[in-house]
């Protein structure tokens, strides 16, 4: 049986003995957390000894939806809340894990009855709503394979899509809001279709579309009178089944589309959720992030509902109509747990603290951070506002690469600091190198690496493995290369750069742009600050700063020469930055990165040649 508890004593006594066993033989670990499944065949072998395109699970056969869904029906959990949402709009609903289990069970009655079949790629484009994450498990449940693709993305990004994956259907919706404004999803998929390159597509599946509307190939959603019998009892899936792909962006090409296993993924999907959240029955937890991103597979979908927990969803900006939404949700639904990202901490941060009058917070059990490095600032910040210091915060690291979780703090265990990510998770084994894979010296900047396996390790580039090995395996032999940057301080705590596009040297002094990032955004007049290097006859490269302000501060030559002394003052001289630029908005992508390489473009005065199909305001 996979290692439980019941209070943060027992907690401790748990983890404690999971670092133990861990040490001794990291497969035993697993194949104790994979207890925490429901498994249609035993598997027989944990690992099979590889690391690029390694096995899990080996022989065993499980089924993804049955284990967020069924099993807790099974349990006599039916009527309990899986989902509680709302609109942009404000109107508010709730699902039960039975209803849920219906919903899904008509979408993949619909699937199949249009002939898709194991296998199968399913393209998804939805609103942040409840159908979404039905979706996502009705493809699980039929085995075929999911690839969600952001409802912000434009006709090209989603035919580019379609085509890699030759997916053989669509699940959409008519349209949705955002910040007041529709979104005409369906007219987007139907625009894409019109593309040479999406042929493959033979049904599309809508939400809200009149039946008047339909045709040979676009239908509309409606429930089934009955279920064929895989659907109603499904059946088991090997664990190196592919469960869905997902597309990132690469800093040239096309887009990536990393495929994850069903046994590896969801077992530390699973197992990071129940350590690290720990979730209870009575929480209300709240993943901001939208499921087309990795953070909204792993802790919305999958994670928390293979625990059977509850989870609030929410279709709209958090900061519309106006910045004290975020609050305004956290109260009303009585959020216990919120998971984030640092662009929202730092956005809500730069409104100012008044938003948040008049609303009760008290709730909030727990803090956590995902999706780039967060400044001790927004840090300290984010803990005092949202969790009147009394919150423990959780800052995680990893990537769509990795699955799940790899170094993040575990409440009531480790302890916490502002900007690290602190430890890596229990049987994972990272290391700070440098360009020869030599361990670096404490607070020594190098690159992040992981020297073993693990089980949500994505299993290839979807048709390019060559691309996939070259990527993350053929730059440092023997390692799993993150592509990030960062340093191990003495107490063994980690902290994050980001990535080593990101780390520049001036004047032979190697440094991280989030490092001098911070220091900026530590002065009182700046919101969030975003450095490049760009390339110097003289110090080999340059420092470009580009700065947004606190809301009510106007910028100015003096207050650049002020916060160019700031970080001066602050890191060095070699840090200074040669120049300021003050900014209304900073290029990111939709899930809240800055896209770092656009701003180094314009501040060498380049043309801009990379893939844009993640930015999030093309006008900017």
């Amino acid at each position: 049986m996979a290692l439980a508890w019941h209070d943060e004593s027992s907690k401790q006594e748990a983890y404690k003995k999971a670092l133990s066993l861990a040490a001794k033989d990291k497969t035993e670990f697993w194949r104790l957390e994979a207890q925490r499944l429901c498994w249609s065949k035993d598997f027989t072998d944990v690992h099979d000894g590889k690391f690029a395109f390694g096995e899990w699970f080996l022989h065993g056969e499980l089924n993804v939806s049955e284990n967020c869904l069924d099993r807790h029906v099974a349990e006599g959990k039916g009527e309990k809340t899986a989902i509680v949402f709302e609109n942009e709009q404000g109107h508010s609903s709730t699902l039960s894990y039975a209803e849920l289990l219906r919903l899904t069970k008509n979408i993949a009655t619909m699937l199949f009855k249009r002939g898709i079949r194991m296998g199968d790629r399913v393209v998804i484009y939805m609103p942040m709503i409840p159908e979404a994450v039905a979706s996502m498990l009705a493809c699980s449940r039929i085995g075929a394979i999911h690839t969600v693709v952001f409802g912000g993305f434009a006709k090209e990004a989603l035919a580019d899509r379609i085509d890699d994956a030759k997916a053989k259907a669509v699940i959409t919706a008519e349209k949705t809001l955002r910040k007041g404004h529709a979104l005409q999803l369906k007219d987007t998929v139907l625009e894409a279709l019109k593309d040479g390159r999406c042929e493959s597509i033979g049904t599309v599946i809508c939400f809200g579309l009149n039946k008047s509307e339909q045709n040979d190939v676009v239908i509309a959603y409606q429930e089934q009178s009955d279920f064929p019998e895989h659907i109603e009892h499904p059946r088991g899936f090997s664990a190196q089944h592919p469960l869905f792909i997902l597309y990132t962006s690469g800093t040239t090409g096309k887009p990536k589309g990393i495929f994850h296993a069903t046994g590896g993924y969801l077992t530390q999907a699973t197992s990071t959720a129940a350590w690290v959240f720990d979730l209870q029955d009575e929480d209300i937890y709240w993943c901001s992030a939208d499921v087309g991103w990795i953070t909204g597979h792993s802790y919305i979908a999958y994670g928390p509902l293979a625990l059977g927990k509850t989870i609030f969803m929410f279709d709209g900006a958090l900061n519309w109509p106006d910045q004290s939404r975020i609050y305004q949700l956290i109260d009303r639904h009585k959020i216990t747990v919120l998971y984030t990202a640092p662009t929202a901490i730092r956005m809500f941060m730069r409104a100012g603290e008044d938003h948040k009058r008049g609303y009760d917070l008290s709730s909030l059990r727990l803090l956590g951070s995902v999706g780039e490095p967060i400044n001790p600032e927004a840090w300290l910040w984010y803990r005092r506002v949202f969790g009147d210091n009394r919150c423990f915060i959780i800052d995680t690291w990893w990537q769509t690469e990795t699955g799940a979780m790899m170094i993040t703090p575990i409440p009531g265990i480790t302890g916490q600091k502002p900007g690290s990510a602190t430890l890596p998770f229990i049987g994972i084994d990272a290391s700070v190198v440098d360009e020869h894979g030599k361990p670096m010296s404490a607070n020594q900047s190098g690159f992040l690496v992981i020297k073993q396996p693990w089980p949500s390790l994505a299993r290839g580039i979807w048709g390019d493995n060559l691309r996939f090995l070259e990527t993350y395996f053929n730059k440092m032999p023997g390692v799993y290369f993150t592509g990030d940057g960062a340093k191990i301080d003495a107490e063994g705590d980690f902290f994050i750069s980001g990535r080593i596009d990101d780390v520049v040297n001036v004047s032979g002094h190697r440094l991280g742009t989030a490092e001098i990032e911070s220091a900026l955004v530590a002065h009182e007049c700046v919101a969030e600050a975003a450095v490049v290097g760009i390339p110097d006859e003289v110090t080999g490269q340059r420092l470009v700063a580009f700065v947004l302000l606190m809301n009510g501060v106007e910028p100015s030559a003096h207050l650049a020469e002020l916060l160019q002394n700031h970080v001066k003052a602050s890191i060095g001289s070699f840090a200074r930055p040669a120049e300021i630029h003050f900014e209304r908005v900073l290029p990111k992508t939709r899930s809240g990165k800055i896209m770092r390489r656009l701003l180094r473009a314009r501040a060498a005065g380049e043309a801009v040649t990379s893939d844009l199909s993640t930015l999030d305001d093309a006008t900017v």
